[in-house]
């Protein structure tokens, strides 16, 4: 069974050395054309897709791509659930992409209309949440750590521990996700950021009401904005995020949590209650273009699954240590697992603590 952080581990040594090749021109998007009518609705996180590959792909098919942002993977699932037909490809998390596989509400990808799946790494493919990549494809991957503006925080910052002061009051941000936030508390607690069950939350729950109040700023969207602007010093953010900021100032260091943290993989898939399942087949077979690829990462330095891509990025690129971190580093680092119905608790518990219940 292949496991992501040992993959992150093969990978990270090749991507330091492979920068500056060339790569074969990929199929066209435009090939196989589609019998739809030019419409793509994308449900997507924000700051994700650049709109110049957008556009891109417009220009060469003709079809056009109506955008919808989430900010979480349960807002996107939730939405979805209720009856999202309108969406013709979304962008979920591994442990989302599980939830819907077993909920059957993804449409089974055709591998024939995929040909540049060859770019994706093979540590990246037949992954354990999609065994056969039957329904997903993998977009980017990406680490949880934090980010330190190193001219305002002196003292060393390892871990959430060292986050999580009275020092430290008014001047953190955080992301807005219920899941990751249940998730450093339990790694702070040594019990496994999959371990969610009532008896864990209950432990947990003393350590986020004295976390939670110091918190300034949540947010998932753009949490480098609050870091960037000096409103706050260091916080919890997406890797891609503390890249973005250490290639403007490398003030921003960037911290993988000594206690463990999520990494993730984000992937790109047809519901099944699309009515545009061509178009988005066209659409992912553009996204894995190496050149194509190599603009999101431009746009947005995480960790690029497509090796294709990679080689095309520069010595500056790989070298970014929120991007590409040291590989000892990340065999702290697990991905998430679908919870099921604790998914309700986990969202109760943090919102109750965040809005000061008792």
């Amino acid at each position: 069974m292949k496991t992501i952080r040992n993959l992150i581990l093969t990978l990270v040594p090749i991507a330091l050395v492979a920068c500056g090749g060339g790569s074969q021109p990929a199929p066209s998007a435009s090939a196989p054309s589609s019998s739809e009518e030019k419409k793509l609705n994308l449900f997507c996180w924000s700051e994700y897709i650049p709109q110049n590959v957008i556009d891109g792909f417009t220009q060469e098919t003709g079809i056009k791509v109506a955008v919808e942002n989430y900010s979480s993977n349960e807002e996107m699932l939730s939405k979805l659930l209720a009856g999202g037909g309108k969406y013709d490809l979304i962008q979920p998390s591994e442990y989302t992409i599980q939830a819907l596989i077993k909920a059957d509400q993804l449409h089974p990808l055709n591998q024939a209309a995929l040909p540049n799946f060859v770019h994706i790494a093979p540590e990246f493919r037949n992954m354990t949440y999609d065994a056969g990549n039957k329904f997903s494809v993998p977009y980017m991957a990406g680490f949880v750590g934090i980010c330190v503006n190193t001219d305002k925080v002196k003292t060393p910052v390892k871990g959430f521990a060292d986050v999580f002061t009275p020092a430290h009051k008014g001047r953190i941000v955080v992301l807005d996700d219920a899941r990751e936030i249940v998730s450093w508390a339990l790694e702070a607690d040594k019990l496994g950021l999959n371990s969610v069950n009532p008896e864990n939350l209950k432990k947990i729950e003393p350590l986020l009401k004295k976390w939670l109040p110091l918190v300034k700023v949540y947010d998932s969207d753009s949490p480098k904005t609050s870091l960037k602007n000096g409103d706050v010093d260091l916080g919890v953010i997406w890797s891609g995020e503390a890249a973005l900021l250490y290639q403007e100032n490398k003030k921003f260091a960037f911290v993988l949590p000594s206690e463990g943290s999520h990494l993730f993989v984000d992937n790109l898939a047809i519901p099944k209650t699309s009515t545009h399942p061509q178009n988005a087949h066209l659409f992912i077979n553009y996204i894995l273009r190496p050149e194509v690829s190599k603009l999101i990462s431009d746009a947005f330095p995480y960790y690029n699954p497509n090796l294709a891509a990679r080689k095309l990025l520069s010595p500056e690129q790989l070298a970014n240590p929120a991007s590409y971190p040291p590989a000892e580093d990340i065999t702290r680092l697990e991905t998430f697992t679908d919870l099921g119905k604790e998914s309700a608790s986990v969202d109760e518990l943090v919102t109750q603590i965040k809005a000061g219940g008792k």
